[in-house]
Parts: structure tokens; sequence; C-alpha cells
């Protein structure tokens, strides 16, 4: 007769597979969120300054940067994994786990983010613009010291919304061999049968997904002077 199942005993034979799962899942999301940031951040900026109307209008490099952020963007997560492979190879040496998976996550987030920071830099009021502009400010002036910081709040929660989809996109790596929550599900979860090893997989993704958006929501709070 088959013992009942108990929470002590999971742990103590499933803990430090899940601590180690957490860990790897926070690093993929961490690594692949700075880098995200420092290329992301700067592409939404000239996809806004370059548009038509805008203080370094450029028409066709706006049209480039918004074709290639489109085109990156509609390729599937899983298909863009497999297609980065040799770019993978080449950057880290290898093609599974968590630094490899970086990659990926970094190339899928980049154009994620850049997009949204388009749209916040264009809800900033033009008047405040305009302002800046008759007072002599340069373009890099008004980049550093009127659209980040009118539309930091709007920032703050993008990268939020950028963070809770790389939680999601770094389970998908999983299936790739990137290692973290993703992958344990899959072995363990998956092929295994072990129904208790997906529930508490599942069950901490939640909860750091719920944890970064809280932390995000805090942020956006405290930043907005509305």
């Amino acid at each position: 007769m088959p013992e009942p199942w108990s929470l002590a005993v999971f742990l103590d034979e499933m803990g430090p597979d899940l601590l180690k799962a957490v860990l790897e899942t926070l690093y993929m999301v961490g690594l692949s969120t700075l880098f995200a940031v420092v290329l992301g951040v700067p592409l939404g900026v000239l996809l806004t300054v370059t548009d038509r109307g805008h203080v370094l209008e450029s028409p066709g490099l706006a049209r480039l940067l918004g074709s290639v952020v489109n085109t990156v963007r509609s390729v599937p997560f899983i298909i863009l994994v497999v297609a980065l492979i040799p770019l993978t190879r080449l950057i880290v040496g290898t093609t599974i786990g968590p630094t490899a998976a970086v990659v990926s996550l970094t190339v899928a987030a980049t154009p994620f983010l850049a997009r949204l920071v388009d749209g916040n830099l264009r809800e900033v009021d033009p008047g405040v613009i305009q302002a800046a502009l008759v007072m002599g400010a340069s373009p890099w002036q008004i980049v550093r010291k009127v659209l980040l910081p009118e539309a930091l709040p709007g920032l703050v929660h993008s990268a939020t919304v950028l963070v809770v989809n790389l939680v999601a996109y770094s389970a998908i790596t999983g299936a790739v061999g990137a290692g973290g929550l993703g992958q344990l599900a899959i072995n363990y979860g998956y092929y295994r049968y072990r129904g208790d090893v997906m529930i508490a997989t599942v069950i901490l993704l939640v909860v750091i997904v719920q944890a970064l958006q809280a932390l995000g929501d805090r942020t956006v709070r405290a930043l907005d002077r509305r």
C-alpha cells in the first residue's frame, strides 16, 4: 500500500531542486531584464525622437527601426529560441543552461521593451517639449531632462510588464534545456508524472510574478506625482 503524500517528505526530496530552479529562474530573468533595459530603452527613445515632427526627425530611420522591432516581435518565442541557437553558441559557447537562455530572452525582450518605451514617451505632453525647445534645449537635453523624467512612472510600469513576461518566457526555455522552474516542471511534472512537482513549480511561478508585480506597482505609485 503506497504511503500517503507528505509535505515534509516532498520538501526533503525536492526542496534542493526547487530552490536551485528558483535561483536559475531569477538569474535568467534578472540578467535578461538588465540587458533588455540597456538595449531597449535607447531603442525606444530612437523610435520616438526620429518619428515625424519630433526633435530628431528622420522618417527613414524611424521606419527601419520600427520594421526591425516589429519583425522580431512577430516571431513566436519558442521559434526564436531555436533560430538563435547559432548566435547563442557564438556568444556563450553553449546552447543549454540558464546563461544560454539569457541570449534568447534578451533578444525577445529588447524590441518588446522598446515598443513599450516608445508608447510611454509619446504620452509626454507636447507642450512641455515645445517649451524646452523654446528655451534652447538640445535634443539630448530634451530626452534626458524632459522625456525620460516625465515618462518615468510609465517606464517603470513597462519594465514591470517586461519582467513578468520574462518569467513566463523563462519557463518556456525550460523545454530546450535552459534550467529553471520550467525545466523542472517538464522533467518531473510531464515526463515522470509528478503532479506534486508540477503544482509546486506553478505555485512558485505565481508567487514570483505576484511579488514582482507588487514591487513594480509600489514603485510606480511612489514615482507618480499626479
